[in-house]
């Protein structure tokens, strides 16, 4: 369950753009990175809720855990029940998790918060289903704050800053340690990596920006047509780059 989804209108193509992107050697190490700030005991439940086509709740489970996944999207469970056939994958909303009170030791959200609804009434069913000292991991993209290389700066500000603007919550993740100790959590940490891209693999992600612009009337489709045609060459030349920072915290029921 991701905002990116919001540039594509089949989910396949969606899919294709995440696996591109979460195969690179970067989007590892910061999955990885989540995992261990979970501090989970062997065999402890954890749900990680927006799990789209499950490979976090995978990796969860190859690590000893016992791993939940939810998502709202029909299209995500199912490939992610055919990748994954042992895996545990539930539809279910951020705010009604199919799991107890107290029963889970670890909580995990990849790139969900900025969509949510309401993300306060996600943190509170987030406190209701762990137990205490369990561990809430939050991970995602500041929309305001990418990085583009190009040749035209202002049409690309106004282009970044247009599709923040598409999204519920764009700069929720520069808030997670507030909305994480206003929810009652305590010991959190904050974290920013930065994902970098050089390749084509941004390519769909960029032309869904500009997209999303010109639909909001911030840029003409010339100017998009253009911006999306340098943006092309780029990468055709290997002069693409994209830098995204990724805010992580992690904090304590």
């Amino acid at each position: 369950m991701t905002d990116t989804h919001t540039a594509y209108t089949d989910t396949d193509t969606l899919i294709r753009v995440l696996d591109a992107a979460e195969t690179m050697p970067a989007a590892a190490r910061l999955r990885a990175r989540s995992y261990q700030l979970l501090r989970l005991p062997p065999g402890a439940t954890v749900v990680d809720v927006g799990c789209g086509t499950a490979r976090a709740v995978a990796e969860l489970a190859e690590h000893g855990a016992r791993a939940i996944g939810v998502d709202l999207d029909p299209a995500m469970l199912a490939a992610a029940r055919r990748r994954f056939p042992d895996i545990d994958v539930r539809a279910a909303d951020a705010t009604e998790l199919p799991l107890g009170d107290a029963q889970a030791h670890g909580y995990r959200a990849d790139k969900v918060y900025h969509v949510l609804p309401d993300p306060h009434a996600a943190l509170a069913e987030a406190r209701r289903i762990l137990i205490p000292g369990g561990r809430i991991v939050l991970l995602g993209q500041d929309w305001d704050t990418i990085v583009i290389d190009s040749d035209q700066p202002e049409l690309t500000r106004h282009i970044v800053h247009a599709r923040a603007d598409t999204i519920p919550h764009p700069r929720i993740a520069r808030a997670y340690r507030n909305l994480l100790l206003d929810a009652g959590f305590h010991d959190v940490d904050i974290e920013v990596h930065t994902a970098i891209f050089t390749d084509a693999t941004m390519q769909p992600i960029l032309v869904g920006h500009a997209t999303a612009a010109r639909q909001t009337g911030a840029i003409t489709g010339d100017e998009a047509d253009n911006w999306i045609s340098e943006q092309t060459r780029r990468a055709q030349d290997d002069r693409l780059l994209v830098a995204i920072p990724m805010f992580l915290a992690a904090a304590t029921r």
